[in-house]
């Protein structure tokens, strides 16, 4: 169903299960909202850790975990439940502490979103899904811890574009590295944002040549 609201471009496909709009060209900008079920679709967090459980970038969007001790003890138990199994060809679902985890490793990285264990598992999946895919284009395809650490504020831009304060907001990968390199190239972005930017890529710089002394 296609209707023109103001100016708006908005599509509805509904399949039964899940209900998706699709704006079009709102202050230049393309937005997309998913509806399952009857409530808007959530996470609680999305990780990403490597190879020996240690942070990379993560986003808690739930009051689950008040303080940092207890974000760190979660995924030290994600990782530990999940090291031993093979989620590289595809995600894998678990239980864990009375929450879903779906969760897929490439590489060195670990990858997990996290939602409440009465929701849909394949909105889950597919917010992984996306998550994963946007990383991998951020990364040119080099998706590994040091591509990674050196890319930092490109993954934490595309926990942006994925979800804002627990709720799903894109799920397809190129979308989001497009926004994200919408972002990165805004020349006409707020100075905080571009010194923000800026430190960032001199402390990337400064690490990179320190590793190769």
């Amino acid at each position: 169903m296609h209707h023109e609201i103001s100016g708006l471009s908005v599509s509805m496909i509904d399949d039964g299960s899940c209900l998706i709009l699709e704006i079009g060209n709102f202050l230049g900008v393309s937005i997309t909202c998913m509806h399952y079920g009857n409530d808007c679709p959530t996470v609680k967090n999305i990780l990403l850790l490597d190879s020996e459980g240690k942070r990379v970038a993560v986003r808690y969007y739930s009051d689950d975990w008040p303080t940092n001790a207890a974000k760190l003890a979660y995924e030290k138990s994600v990782f530990t439940k999940t090291q031993k199994t093979n989620a590289r060809a595809e995600a894998e679902i678990i239980i864990l502490e009375n929450r879903i985890v779906v969760y897929r490793f490439v590489q060195d990285l670990h990858f997990f979103v996290t939602g409440e264990d009465d929701e849909n598992e394949l909105m889950l999946a597919t917010v992984l899904q996306g998550f994963f895919d946007g990383v991998t284009l951020v990364l040119r395809n080099n998706v590994d811890l040091r591509e990674a650490l050196e890319n930092l504020d490109l993954i934490l831009l595309c926990f942006d574009e994925i979800v804002d304060r627990g709720i799903v907001l894109e799920t397809d990968g190129s979308i989001i590295a497009g926004k994200v390199a919408s972002h990165s190239i805004d020349d006409n972005s707020p100075l905080s944002e571009q010194t923000i930017s800026q430190a960032l890529a001199a402390a990337r710089e400064h690490l990179t040549r320190s590793l190769l002394r």
